[in-house]
């Protein structure tokens, strides 16, 4: 029993300064601290990435039910092309370490693979939707967020907050209301051929990008922007060209090419190009992660597009859904995520601070009257050392006196008249 009240005798006190903390922090909360210019444009620039997302799904939907036109490959082709007419010959301009032949150099393995993930998950989540359901994927393609949460933890050693769980848990509740409003208004299209097929493809394809997007975040703060997308452009342009040759050589002699399908065609690969030259900066203002959840808006767009271009119907469900998500959204970027690296710097200077703030007797509750004490020993320490060094180099230094039975010394100085 003696023991029991002990233990909450010591334990009361943390307690209390836990929960002095948690209202110390309630009463220094300044909104013009966290909804700052910096939060406000990473959210347009997401959407904005989100916008370019719907207008490739707009421009396809109308390619694939308008002119019967289906070459994912052949789309991802013009994409890589107009990146590496761009890129790669930026990087045949540069000098030195930047050079693309240096590049090519040291770590062409690495971009050769990275070129193929790309390409792969590009091509997985088109044909994905040959066997399973627009339900389907929208919710099985949020794997993406979980899957590069553990990449950055891993490998670019991020450290995430309760909030940030949090907030990716409202985005998915946002995914999940929009796919409700879809099966409430019949609109649960796709195949259902061979839906188990189609839910792993779904899912291979949510992890490759995952691995892209990892790979991006950490070329773009590491490298340059350009390195990734030239690169990118020029791996990718070869890959999207032998797999268009194989898998849909007898899908492009079928297309009775017009204008409208020129454009579409235009229209799509201008929206892609738009998206991989600018998400690699919205990915170094925030991270992978917080860009991936600004693009599970873009489907809410799609749908919008779609109420007025092929007749879909309106569920009040759908702008629940994209304020749920963008609240989501905010709430991740309202606070910075840290990096293993600053943890570890942050815990050795705080463990340096308390272990300076530990005397014989205790604990100091005050550091700085315990600085304080500290500078006032070294002052006294520094007089009395001066004290004997004068005693000891004779009169020139010091006056002696008798005062009684003690001696007095005058220390002196000099003044200029």
């Amino acid at each position: 029993m003696d023991t029991k009240q002990s233990e909450d005798a010591f334990r009361d006190p943390s307690h209390r300064t836990q929960s002095s903390g948690l209202m110390m922090r309630i009463r220094n909360f300044k909104p013009k601290e966290v909804f700052t210019w910096q939060l406000a444009k990473t959210l347009c620039m997401g959407q904005g990435l989100a916008t370019l997302i719907c207008g490739t799904a707009v421009s396809s939907q109308y390619l694939a039910t308008n002119f019967h036109v289906n070459t994912p490959m052949l789309q991802s082709f013009l994409n890589y092309t107009l990146l590496c007419a761009t890129y790669t010959t930026l990087l045949l301009c540069k000098t030195g370490d930047e050079n693309i032949l240096q590049i090519l150099k040291r770590r062409w393995w690495k971009y050769l693979l990275l070129g193929l993930v790309d390409v792969e998950a590009n091509y997985t989540v088109v044909k994905a939707y040959q066997y399973t359901t627009l339900t389907s994927v929208q919710l099985l393609d949020c794997f993406v967020v979980p899957v590069l949460m553990v990449l950055s933890w891993w490998i670019l050693k991020m450290r995430y907050r309760p909030v940030h769980y949090v907030a990716v848990c409202a985005c998915l509740l946002g995914v999940g209301a929009m796919v409700g409003a879809d099966l409430l208004s019949g609109r649960d299209q796709g195949s259902t051929s061979n839906v188990l097929l189609g839910d792993a493809l779904v899912l291979l394809s949510a992890a490759l990008y995952a691995v892209s997007n990892v790979c991006q975040e950490y070329t773009v703060k590491n490298h340059s922007r350009v390195e990734f997308l030239g690169m990118v452009g020029l791996f990718g342009t070869v890959i999207s060209t032998i797999q268009m040759v194989i898998l849909e050589r007898n899908e492009l002699a079928s297309i009775q090419w017009s204008w409208q399908i020129g454009l579409l065609f235009s229209g799509y690969a201008l929206c892609m190009y738009s998206l991989y030259s600018f998400m690699p900066i919205v990915i170094r203002l925030s991270s992978a992660t917080s860009v991936n959840l600004s693009l599970l808006t873009a489907d809410l767009f799609s749908l919008f597009c779609g109420i007025f271009l092929f007749q879909y119907n309106f569920s009040g469900l759908y702008l629940v859904s994209l304020v749920v998500i963008l609240i989501g959204f905010i709430s991740f970027n309202a606070v910075p995520t840290t990096t293993a690296d600053t943890d570890l710097a942050t815990s050795s200077t705080s463990s340096s601070f308390s272990s300076s703030s530990i005397c014989e007797g205790g604990f100091y509750d005050n550091p700085v009257a315990y600085q304080s004490d500290v500078t006032k020993q070294e002052v006294a320490v520094r007089i009395s050392t001066e004290e004997e060094r004068r005693r000891a180099s004779g009169p020139s230094h010091s006056l002696r006196g008798r005062s009684g039975d003690k001696d007095v010394v005058a220390l002196g100085y000099s003044t200029k008249l």
